[in-house]
């Protein structure tokens, strides 16, 4: 007989995973019918949990932004997490293939936000506006599930794979560029991984962000002035291991790299 988890118990198993760096099997495994409704109230209570434990929130990102992404996964929507401060590095600081159990790197452009944004209306034009700069950034995530391998349920609960994330140095008011029509380019040591481009993400990266804000504010949430916002990958992510370097390039935003030891 598989017995249930409580949320206390799912959320000590991810956490535990995280911590311990190992892959354990999906919750669905055990509590197959979890909703996704309540996968988001999973991944609030992680979140909560290690902001108890003294990181801080400093953003939000979003995961499932391609057309193909989602019909692959059989849905009609994006996902969003959380970003905590303990997950964003910096380029000069190698990050550590320790602190990963199979990690992958997605090229993302990352918003700024020079003012606070909630609401279930918003649109890309109001993002836009309440945005200060967009910049090039690598998301890297990492499920903590066996294989890489799990459903829409899995995956929000865990806080959508999130891992670690970094943001390049060169950062560009929105008004001065088409985000939609920014082309980008990943080599995974020296050769061409990847390609991409903006429009991949929901059509417009934008638009991906207001898509964010609308469902956090059906929560009563939204986006705090500061904050830092994934707006989604602008192709499939690139696998990597111990001594391996990625580097990212955006049309008109510069680039963003990282070496992993």
């Amino acid at each position: 007989m598989i017995t249930k988890r409580t949320d206390r118990e799912m959320i000590d198993y991810l956490l535990a995973a995280e911590q311990e760096v190992r892959e354990v099997h999906k919750l669905t495994d055990q509590n197959p019918e979890l909703t996704i409704k309540e996968a988001y109230e999973l991944q609030k209570k992680l979140i909560d949990r290690k902001i108890a434990d003294g990181a801080r929130r400093i953003g939000v990102k979003l995961g499932l932004t391609s057309k193909a992404k989602q019909q692959m996964m059989g849905i009609n929507e994006a996902i969003y997490g959380y970003l905590l401060d303990n997950m964003l590095s910096v380029e000069w600081e190698p990050v550590d293939y320790r602190r990963f159990i199979h990690p992958k790197a997605e090229p993302e452009i990352a918003f700024l936000m020079g003012e606070d944004l909630q609401g279930q209306d918003v649109t890309a034009a109001d993002v836009l506006r309440a945005t200060k700069y967009v910049a090039p950034a690598i998301e890297i995530i990492d499920s903590r599930y066996k294989d890489f391998k799990f459903t829409l349920v899995d995956v929000v609960a865990d806080n959508c794979s999130s891992a670690q994330f970094i943001v390049g140095s060169k950062w560009v008011s929105p008004d001065s560029i088409d985000l939609a029509e920014i082309g980008m380019v990943m080599s995974k040591n020296g050769e061409v991984a990847t390609v991409g481009a903006g429009a991949a993400v929901l059509g417009n990266p934008a638009q991906a962000v207001a898509w964010a804000v609308n469902k956090l504010g059906e929560r009563g949430e939204g986006l705090k002035k500061g904050d830092i916002v994934l707006s989604g990958a602008l192709s499939e992510a690139v696998a990597f291991e111990a001594g391996d370097s990625c580097l990212a390039q955006f049309d008109g935003l510069g680039s963003v790299s990282f070496l992993c030891k």
